[in-house]
């Protein structure tokens, strides 16, 4: 099954691809709720490379690596990338007149509801778009 959640984010689009993108960003903004965080994060964005990004909470009590491999990179337009279970992602970057629309639509697991999975998800998108527009408002 796919989702795809989406935000519009008040911003140019050369300003959210690079908070998308960059691993000083990432830690930033990748996690859900406010009692998890993003220690740290590695981005080699090159097709055929990947990433790493720590997520975990705060506690300590949890944490897992997010991990992928690009499949596709277009600057500014697209992003692919397949995830250590093998489930598809893609991130697409839309320019809008109210800013850049990012529409990301992902694979679900089997451990989490579908519900679950969009809540969090979304969640991250929610976070990447309040970090940018702080950042650049």
């Amino acid at each position: 099954m796919k989702i795809s959640i989406e935000t519009t984010v008040k911003a140019t689009l050369q300003q959210v691809w690079h908070a998308w993108t960059n691993p000083e960003d990432i830690i930033q903004w990748n996690f859900a709720i406010d009692t998890w965080c993003c220690p740290r994060a590695q981005n080699q964005l090159v097709v055929g490379q990947g990433f790493n990004y720590r997520m975990e909470a705060k506690d300590g009590s949890m944490g897992f690596d997010f991990v992928g491999t690009y499949t596709q990179v277009e600057l500014h337009k697209v992003i692919q990338y397949t995830l250590g279970d093998d489930r598809e992602v893609r991130v697409e970057f839309l320019p809008t007149e109210q800013g850049v629309k990012l529409v990301e639509t992902f694979e679900t697991e089997d451990e989490n509801s579908a519900e679950q999975q969009r809540q969090g998800w979304q969640g991250i998108l929610d976070n990447f778009k309040a970090h940018v527009e702080k950042q650049h408002s």
